[in-house]
């Protein structure tokens, strides 16, 4: 079902985000990926809430299977479903959802970084968006993101609006190597046309990420909480043209206020995560990627070093130095 009487003002940003996508197609020197993969995963997404007066807590358990198909040049078709397993939050809960189906292509223009996203995102929303992360040094970058999206989601029947909502975020981010600890602060207009502003201080661990956070909407208020990131196992994988794998990652969020309205955006990947941030990593060289990675990834070409050979290289040897 459409709506009828929509705005058009933001047809011009339409346009140049399409153009934008297109035009990205170019091959780029740096951070080339022409390797051609998909792969299968899946993970659960588990919501509580302790708003009920009738009983202690509503909860949502959702399965979250999915695929990521990159088929070279950081392009890549992303896909998810979710599925209800266990559901007290209510009725419109119940339905099988997508999570999301689109196209990305990732880029860099010197040291600008460019994603490129058009279809359809999770909070129920399709449309195009555009990330860009621009940094100056290794301890400082500008971050941004818009997009022009409409609604999407099935609740009886598909439910559809064209795309009439813009969203903006600018930010910058900083971040203490020595530490691995990154502050992150930004101002935006979201996905119920709110303003507002987000400051968020992350502490990077081997695997894990934690934050907190604090926040204000013009509608809603102040809020607060805590963010977690737990990369999941196996951390030492095969890379094969197919491959069958667990969620990459684990994520978790409470606020005190619980108001889902406040500050919302959507993700355009399914496993988007403050960790890894918007960027492949072999891309852009920046933040948290320059610790060790999470995952060790081997070609399945790849053969495993002679262990005779291993053996001579780690024995001590037995002739002396030549004296001088």
């Amino acid at each position: 079902m459409f709506h009828r009487h929509v705005s058009h003002r933001h047809c011009p940003l339409l346009a140049a985000l399409l153009a934008l996508f297109l035009w990205a197609g170019q091959p780029q020197a740096k951070g080339q990926n022409t390797s051609s993969s998909i792969d299968f995963f899946s993970g659960i997404n588990f919501s509580f809430s302790d708003m009920n007066f009738e009983r202690q807590y509503d909860i949502l358990i959702h399965l979250t299977p999915g695929f990521k198909w990159n088929f070279g040049n950081h392009w890549q078709v992303a896909g998810q479903a979710v599925i209800p397993i266990v559901n007290t939050f209510g009725f419109q809960y119940k339905f099988v959802q997508i999570g999301a189906f689109n196209i990305s292509k990732e880029l860099n223009i010197s040291k600008l970084y460019l994603k490129a996203t058009a279809g359809v995102f999770d909070t129920y929303r399709y449309g195009l968006d555009l990330k860009a992360f621009l940094p100056l040094c290794d301890w400082f970058a500008f971050e941004g993101q818009m997009g022009y999206v409409g609604e999407l989601y099935y609740y009886t029947k598909f439910w559809i609006t064209r795309p009439n909502t813009f969203v903006c975020t600018l930010g910058g981010d900083f971040y203490l190597s020595r530490w691995n600890t990154q502050f992150r602060g930004t101002i935006g207009k979201y996905l119920y046309n709110d303003y507002g502003v987000e400051a968020e201080a992350m502490r990077h661990f081997n695997h894990t990420t934690v934050s907190l956070y604090g926040r204000w909407s013009n509608k809603y208020g102040l809020d607060a909480g805590f963010r977690f990131v737990v990369m999941l196992p196996p951390y030492h994988r095969k890379h094969r043209a197919v491959n069958f794998r667990p969620a990459s990652n684990y994520r978790m969020s409470y606020a005190v206020m619980y108001n889902t309205y406040s500050n919302c955006m959507y993700h355009t990947d399914p496993e988007e995560n403050i960790r890894d941030g918007w960027f492949s990593r072999d891309l852009l060289h920046w933040g948290s990627h320059t610790m060790d990675p999470d995952f060790i990834i081997t070609n399945k070409s790849d053969k495993k070093p002679d262990k005779k050979a291993v053996e001579q290289l780690t024995e001590p040897s037995d002739t002396k130095p030549d004296e001088q």
